[in-house]
């Protein structure tokens, strides 16, 4: 039996649920197999915080579609609130962002199973309210990245994105990416697992790649 205790960890395959959505039943993560998917939690609908990041989310949604990634939210309110706050959102203006439509889901957890699953309700925080938890699922369903914030920090959606970029480039590059990484800087090349390769790097550095020290190696994106 599924152990709905445990909080789902980086490498797990994404637990599967139903839900009623903002845009129908949806069955996860079937529906979404061969896409990348940014899961993601708000304490509640009506509420600043929330409202900002839905503009922002929203705005930015075309640009996740374009990187082969679908936006999901939750809350554990009822599916006619998310369709009245949605409504609402559509009609205020912020930092530019204005007649902003939410079109990807918005899951209804009224009875929080879905959360629970997640480890979304942390009762530390709030027995009632979702934290703004992320869950970056890779196109075979495998959760590659978890971020948590408290219900008064509002997400970095730029973050999300640069670390979904940062995901896909160490899979197609098989590559780690140093601090501060941003699409198109030099990559880090997996540490060397022999003397032998470590010596042979530091002998056959080039344009291409460089080393600092046996250990840390960097390579330039074609």
């Amino acid at each position: 039996m599924e152990n709905l205790n445990r909080m789902p960890l980086i490498g797990d395959k994404a637990p599967e649920f139903k839900a009623v959505t903002t845009q129908g039943e949806i069955n996860f993560p079937a529906d979404f197999k061969g896409k990348w998917v940014i899961f993601f939690s708000h304490p509640a609908d009506f509420t600043p915080v929330c409202t900002t990041e839905f503009m922002t989310f929203a705005s930015m949604a075309e640009e996740f579609k374009e990187l082969n990634a679908e936006l999901v939210g939750l809350s554990v309110d009822s599916l006619y609130a998310h369709i009245a706050w949605l409504r609402r959102i559509n009609e205020l203006e912020w930092k530019g962002m204005k007649g902003i439509e939410v079109n990807f889901p918005v899951i209804e957890d009224i009875r929080m199973e879905v959360s629970k699953k997640y480890g979304m309700i942390q009762p530390n925080q709030s027995n009632t309210q979702a934290v703004r938890a992320v869950f970056v699922i890779d196109p075979e369903g495998i959760i590659r990245a978890i971020l948590y914030y408290p219900l008064s920090t509002g997400r970095n959606m730029a973050e999300i994105k640069r670390l979904l970029i940062a995901l896909q480039t160490a899979d197609k590059e098989k590559c780690a990416t140093p601090a501060d990484w941003q699409p198109g800087d030099d990559v880090i090349v997996p540490t060397a697992g022999s003397c032998g390769t470590a010596k042979a790097r530091l002998e056959q550095q080039d344009d291409n790649m460089y080393c600092l020290d046996w250990f840390l190696c960097f390579r330039k994106l074609k």
